[in-house]
């Protein structure tokens, strides 16, 4: 079994929780040590409950709170020595940093967590698949292009937590200038709401009972009409019970989930 949250989304902090019977993990920690405490006991979980975080890559939105959980908990913090190296100073010290190569798998308590190399305008990322007890729960987001490897190691998961991070005619109509536009749209930035039907259109089969569409710019794309596209994607596989299609957001945690 395998339970997860998405506790923040977005440009203003991302953090997933995940969790198994034994055992609670943070991917990202982009939230003050205020808003996780916060948005953990909204759930009825606790923060003195996480076991490790394990960081995707060193962006302000996803590592912001890293240095005051990292002291405050001594957990192990996971990450490639690229991400290392980038993190910015005013995190602080982090008193237990594993560094772990793309492609490595840790395992916690009867959570195993893969990280697989993304394409993304950062020094290593990763991204990741938890398993447990034969469920998989996949991550892909911040990456700008699916390569084989990022199929290839979400191929048979029961859930998904996917980017779905622009619409291009509104990114094309929006106020960014073209530099951040073409940034946005590269090999290194991010995926568009067709980039993640199509993807999904790849990864559908009988189990996968949960998609959670996550980074989704307020700038530059519609909640609405990202989950109505990955509904259609996915409705689109015949033969398949579509599974639930959600969508986080920056302002609130996602309920809990449950993988079984």
């Amino acid at each position: 079994m395998i339970r997860f949250s998405l506790l923040g989304s977005g440009s203003a902090g991302n953090a997933v929780l995940v969790a198994s019977p034994s055992a609670r993990i943070l991917i990202d920690n982009g939230l003050s040590y205020r808003r996780l405490l916060l948005r953990m006991a909204a759930l009825g979980e606790s923060v003195e409950q996480i076991r490790a975080v394990f960081v995707t890559h060193e962006h302000g939105d996803h590592t912001l709170g890293l240095g005051t959980l990292a002291r405050k908990l001594g957990v192990p913090v996971y990450m490639t020595e690229g991400t290392r190296a980038a993190l910015r100073k005013g995190i602080g010290e982090l008193p237990r940093v594993e560094i772990i190569e793309p492609g490595e798998a840790i395992t916690l308590d009867g959570l195993t967590v893969d990280s697989f190399s993304v394409s993304h305008d950062a020094a290593d990322p990763v991204s990741y698949v938890v398993r447990s007890n034969g469920v998989q729960l996949g991550f892909a987001s911040d990456l700008g292009h699916v390569s084989n490897v990022v199929r290839t190691r979400l191929r048979g998961s029961h859930g998904l937590v996917l980017e779905s991070n622009y619409c291009p005619d509104m990114l094309r109509r929006g106020k960014y200038p073209p530099s951040v536009q073409q940034r946005i749209r590269g090999r290194h930035g991010h995926l568009s709401n067709s980039d993640t039907c199509s993807l999904l259109s790849e990864l559908a089969h009988d189990r996968l009972r949960l998609v959670v569409l996550v980074h989704i710019s307020e700038e530059n794309n519609d909640a609405g009409l990202a989950r109505e596209m990955a509904m259609q994607a996915l409705a689109h596989r015949t033969g398949l019970t579509a599974p639930e299609v959600y969508v986080a957001t920056q302002d609130q945690p996602t309920e809990l989930f449950d993988l079984t």
